[in-house]
């Protein structure tokens, strides 16, 4: 069996789900992954609902080639698509037949046929990820052409506790990103930009400033940036960062001598108050955590 096309291109696998087709391409990709540079395309094919989309790409395939592998939950559609398959000489993989089919004679429970209902009923936890990757991707300024897309934005000098504030606040499924102020530079545009009412100055004493660099600058061996440490230049840090807090139009949050958890909950209380997200995100990330 020939898998390259003529011109050495690797023939597609084609990923079908009634869906969105995570579980497929994962399996799909797992396995590629152990063949290097290889040049096999992937394709999701989501939400088939309908006999008409099956004919469709059966149809493609049939006349560009490649294989459908597919995850369809529903008994109806995904014989459907194997005989369609059979038909049309379609190589086809099912992921899902001999399992469900497994389980239809084992449980003594009738099946219910959704598809995506794994990730509905884990929602929560796959918002969780997607906030905390979002979150990573957008640190200390990372990306700020992608600004708008988050949820709550975080900025201030450097050491004044913005990626722990961040990577909290995402682990409760919000979309962080967070923007260091350097004096002396202009912040990036789009930091003025977006909703002021999602962005929140973090201001702190000189003191315990100069405290948190002092402690940085020894863990990595780093003892002679006296301007980071130097009192006068970090006053003036403060004053510059709070002057841009304001032309912004931003929430300053002091959080000299704060835990993490006490500043991340004045920010949830107050982005509660300010827009209607029904409770869904101000629930502890951790089952036994107390509320408070």
């Amino acid at each position: 069996m020939n898998s390259k096309k003529k011109d050495g291109q690797a023939e597609p696998i084609y990923v079908v789900s009634g869906g969105k087709g995570l579980a497929g391409n994962n399996m799909v990709h797992s396995l590629l992954i152990q063949y290097p540079n290889n040049n096999v395309p992937v394709i999701i094919v989501p939400q088939i609902t309908e006999e008409k989309q099956l004919v469709k790409l059966v149809a493609k395939i049939k006349l560009e080639g490649g294989l459908i592998t597919h995850t369809m939950v529903n008994r109806h559609l995904r014989d459907f698509l194997t005989n369609l398959c059979e038909e049309n000489g379609v190589k086809h993989i099912d992921f899902m037949g001999k399992l469900a089919d497994y389980l239809d004679e084992t449980l003594d429970i009738p099946s219910l046929q959704s598809p995506g209902l794994y990730r509905e009923i884990n929602q929560e936890y796959f918002d969780r990820i997607d906030a905390i990757e979002f979150t990573l991707n957008h640190d200390d300024g990372l990306s700020p052409g992608k600004l708008h897309k988050a949820e709550i934005i975080l900025t201030g000098v450097s050491r004044s506790g913005k990626t722990p504030l961040s990577v909290y606040l995402a682990m409760y499924g919000w979309k962080v990103a967070n923007i260091p102020l350097v004096h002396g530079i202009d912040p990036p545009k789009e930091l003025f930009e977006v909703d002021p009412q999602r962005v929140f100055g973090l201001t702190i004493s000189s003191g315990q400033l100069i405290s948190h660099r002092i402690k940085r600058l020894r863990s990595i061996n780093n003892t002679e940036n006296t301007n980071y440490v130097d009192e006068r230049m970090v006053a003036q840090e403060i004053r510059n960062a709070n002057f841009i807090f304001e032309k912004g139009g931003f929430t300053i949050l002091n959080v000299s001598n704060k835990p993490v958890e006490t500043t991340a909950n004045e920010i949830l209380n107050i982005m509660a108050n300010r827009f209607d997200y029904r409770g869904q995100r101000l629930n502890s990330p951790y089952p036994d955590e107390a509320k408070e």
